[in-house]
């Protein structure tokens, strides 16, 4: 019986800790994702970090919390951005109709056969 609760205590102080480091991390990328906070308030936040490092959790998150949210947004916000603009780009924002245009005009000049034309103009409007 002894055993079974050293393996549980194991198991819940596993959790805290790992639980701590998720928070810990989560801490790090907002000090350093925050442009308006100077460079030696992230160095003051980072010592804390280190020598009282579950008070100052508690405390950057309740201090902090709501800019943390807002930054963390603002970052999907921006990476979404990027992500859309990548993919119209790679993918191309042509319209069927200027598809259809463009292998027109690689039938009339016998690049393709009508048979190719119209694979390509039933592809477009697909």
């Amino acid at each position: 019986m002894e055993n079974f609760w050293s393996i549980i205590w194991v198991v819940i102080w596993s959790f805290v800790f790992v639980a701590y480091l998720f928070v810990l991390f989560y801490i790090l990328t907002d000090l350093f994702r925050d442009h308006q906070l100077s460079g030696w308030w992230k160095a003051l936040w980072i010592i804390f970090l280190i020598f009282a490092p579950y008070l100052t959790a508690l405390v950057y998150v309740i201090a902090r919390g709501k800019g943390m949210a807002e930054r963390q947004q603002a970052y999907i916000r921006d990476t979404r951005t990027q992500t859309d603009a990548y993919i119209r780009d790679v993918a191309g924002s042509k319209s069927p109709a200027d598809h259809i245009a463009d292998a027109k005009a690689l039938l009339d000049s016998g690049a393709i056969t009508q048979p190719e034309f119209e694979q390509l103009k039933a592809k477009a409007l697909a």
